[in-house]
């Protein structure tokens, strides 16, 4: 199933396999814009009542059974509920899954590059073939450049945008968890770096205007 959609995928490009991921990739997730809002408005709900619902917690701290039934009606009369910034979240992960199978496919991918780097070969490939002064280890690099930037402007993002409230732990480790697509850039073939490079970007973008838009 996966060879036969990166073929048509490949195909529909005129033979271009990354510009045939970076056009899944979008279409994918222009697809899944309708849960991103539904989950960018959950988000805004649970931060406008998180002063009651800690007013609740401690309240009733010793009936949990009590304070489900006030945080679901505090959640109703806002026609919202506690799993709606998770539930358009987890909808998407199947979507998510097949995009990265499409990009780190590894036999339809063979043959086809980026500028001249090869799609199905990991950055320590390119380097065993072609030397570290070399036109594909520059492509690579520069998208792993590229990957890195939208990490650090994702990381400072989260960074101003953390509750005071949150524990000092997480405030410290949030920040970190979108460098984890440079380090899987770093051990992925090219395919998925360019995948994660259009992903995070689009990512970063929809919830920078998500965020305003609910603001």
């Amino acid at each position: 199933m996966i060879d036969s959609l990166v073929t048509l995928l490949v195909g529909m490009s005129g033979g271009h396999a990354a510009v045939a991921i970076v056009l899944f990739t979008l279409a994918v997730r222009l697809l899944l814009l309708p849960l991103s809002v539904r989950q960018a408005r959950a988000a805004r709900v649970t931060e406008r009542l998180a002063p009651k619902v800690r007013a609740l917690r401690k309240r009733f701290e010793r009936n949990p059974e009590r304070l489900s039934k006030e945080l679901s009606r505090l959640y109703a009369n806002e026609g919202s509920s506690p799993l709606a910034g998770i539930l358009p979240g987890m909808a998407q992960l199947p979507f998510m899954w097949l995009m990265y199978r499409v990009a780190t496919h590894p036999t339809a991918l063979a043959g086809h590059d980026l500028l001249g780097a090869p799609l199905g070969q990991q950055v320590a490939g390119i380097v065993t073939h072609y030397g570290l002064i070399s036109w594909p280890f520059s492509v690579f690099i520069v998208v792993i450049a590229l990957v890195t930037l939208v990490a650090w402007l994702q990381a400072r993002r989260i960074r101003a945008t953390l509750p005071e409230e949150q524990p000092a732990l997480m405030r410290r480790i949030m920040p970190l968890m979108p460098f984890g697509s440079v380090l899987a850039a770093l051990v992925m073939p090219l395919a998925a770096a360019l995948y994660l490079l259009v992903s995070s970007a689009w990512t970063y973008g929809e919830r920078t205007v998500l965020a305003r838009r609910f603001a």
